[in-house]
């Protein structure tokens, strides 16, 4: 039993790193498309990439600690901070959803097209609902409300993906300037229900996860 949950808590930290290593290639090419199309949407998509690199490094060090040994207090501890801080971190994520959607209504922002953005949004589309099924199966496995909560995080960054595609289509091809910022509120309900629910975990009684 000890032998198997120590090969899924491995493949944790190989997730993981998995994780950083795209988080940091799609915050620069996010970040880099959207200041050069004006796109609010496509730098708030950077955004998240940076929370969620955050939320990811959290995790690492989290199972990292369970890989080389710690304790069962340590390890219990390193979850609950983790936890925490996944939480916080989707907390923000609804913050800044609700204020560039919001800001694009009022303004409304047109982005230009950029192959760049469409190029690294299809990108996740794709592959970061393979990360949160992977993330999922073994936050299962090792029950990890922590991990749960940062695959949560990871399918929250291929649906924003999708609302960049979709918004930059419609625009291109149709001018509806709107559409971007208006799938990130509706998706925002989505959004903050998982939010809730992380925080009422982060919440609950320490329980023991051997």
């Amino acid at each position: 039993m000890e032998t198997r949950r120590a090969e899924q808590v491995r493949q944790g930290v190989n997730v993981e790193r998995l994780t950083l290593i795209w988080m940091v290639i799609e915050m620069g090419v996010s970040m880099g498309a959207g200041i050069a199309a004006r796109s609010t949407l496509l730098i708030a998509f950077g955004l998240d990439s940076l929370i969620e690199l955050v939320s990811g490094g959290i995790l690492l060090w989290r199972l990292l600690v369970e890989e080389r040994g710690g304790d069962v207090e340590r390890v219990e501890q390193a979850e609950r901070r983790a936890l925490r801080i996944v939480a916080i971190a989707l907390g923000l994520l609804c913050v800044y959803v609700l204020l560039s959607a919001g800001y694009g209504l009022i303004t409304h922002a047109r982005p230009e097209t950029t192959f760049w953005g469409i190029g690294i949004s299809a990108a996740a589309v794709l592959f970061m609902p393979y990360l949160a099924a992977r993330k999922r199966r073994i936050a299962a496995r090792i029950r990890s409300a922590a991990l749960e909560g940062d695959a949560t995080s990871s399918i929250t960054c291929a649906f924003m993906a999708g609302t960049v595609l979709l918004g930059l289509a419609l625009n291109t091809f149709f001018g509806w300037w709107w559409v971007e910022d208006g799938a990130a509120l509706i998706f925002l309900v989505w959004l903050g229900r998982e939010t809730w629910e992380a925080f009422e975990e982060a919440r609950r009684p320490e329980e023991s996860i051997s």
